[in-house]
């Protein structure tokens, strides 16, 4: 029997899970970080270790086993501590263990146990959906720090002004003057012009308008015939709050076209709607109890797709 399942599922919810008379899995918190080599912001996680001295049955692995299994506690707690020696005698002979979702151990040269965990699986439940987002950083233009540089180095002469036939200048200000108010009066003049025909243009749409609703309002009120009022009665689908989600798309025909490729596989999937960032989501399917959510999460991971994810709604 394998155990490695039963293992992942309750580092989920609990942060230390005990094999007995093996060791212990532990799960720390880990807060967002940025790696400034690569650009990368990495989104809070559980990173699990392992401890070997922890070997004390605390009774949370085999109770939780017996339960899945409907198998008596003892049965279950023998069957346990018969895997943990089976894994024991094949560290001592060198071989590693290899447990599903969660990690690899291996004996060091010390005939120490090394535990390398599984980096593609993230733990905590809070950042279902969150992965690590490679930032591009911006380039800022330096054009104004090059100008100021280039202006330091190279000096500008101001060579004084000839005033050499300059009787003839002021009469071009004023000549310059009158041209710019005679080109303000034109182009006002044929703006007001434009104004005003629109306006007219306007009021005939608006007249037109009017006089269509006025007849349509005069023939509703004429009409002596009265239709019967009908009652619909809908059945809407209640959904839960937690919701496993399949994919996001931009375009809501694409979102569409894999609701109806996942109910041909034969889950009940379903149009979520579009989310903050203008995708539109679509689900496998939604339920009320998270724990039930998390096992069809792990499910569909197995079956159809490792990047499902659960959004849970308040």
């Amino acid at each position: 029997m394998r155990i490695d399942s039963y293992l992942e599922k309750l580092l989920f919810e609990y942060n230390c899970v005990v094999v007995p008379g093996f060791g212990a899995f532990l799960a720390h918190g880990k807060s967002a970080e940025i790696d400034l080599t690569t650009n990368t912001l990495v989104p809070p996680s559980k990173v699990i270790s392992f401890n070997a001295q922890l070997t004390k049955n605390d009774g949370l692995l085999v109770s939780h086993i017996s339960k899945e299994k409907n198998i008596g506690y003892e049965e279950m707690l023998k069957e346990v501590e018969n895997i943990s020696l089976d894994w024991n005698n094949k560290l001592s002979k060198g071989e590693s263990i290899e447990l599903f979702g969660i990690g690899k151990l291996w004996h060091n040269n010390e005939h120490r146990i090394q535990f390398q965990p599984e980096e593609k699986i993230n733990f905590l439940t809070s950042s279902f959906g969150l992965s690590a987002f490679a930032a591009t950083p911006i380039k800022r233009e330096v054009i104004k720090e090059e100008v100021e540089e280039l202006e330091e180095r190279i000096p500008f002469i101001i060579t004084p002004e000839k005033r050499e036939q300059t009787s003839f200048r002021p009469w071009l200000k004023y000549a310059a003057v009158i041209l710019l108010a005679v080109s303000m009066g034109v182009t006002s003049y044929r703006t007001y012009d434009d104004l005003q025909q629109k306006e007219v243009a306007a009021q005939q749409d608006a007249q037109q308008e009017v006089s269509r609703l006025i007849q349509e309002a005069t023939f509703f009120e004429s009409s002596p015939l009265e239709l019967p009022a009908i009652n619909l009665s809908v059945t809407k689908k209640k959904r839960g709050h937690h919701h496993i989600i399949a994919g996001a798309f931009r375009e809501q025909q694409n979102a569409e076209k894999r609701v109806d490729q996942l109910k041909e596989k034969g889950y009940n999937a379903f149009y979520l709607g579009v989310n903050k960032y203008g995708l539109h989501q679509v689900a496998y399917d939604s339920f009320e109890d998270p724990q039930k959510a998390l096992l069809f999460l792990r499910k569909v991971k197995v079956e159809d797709s490792r990047d499902a994810w659960m959004l849970s709604e308040k």
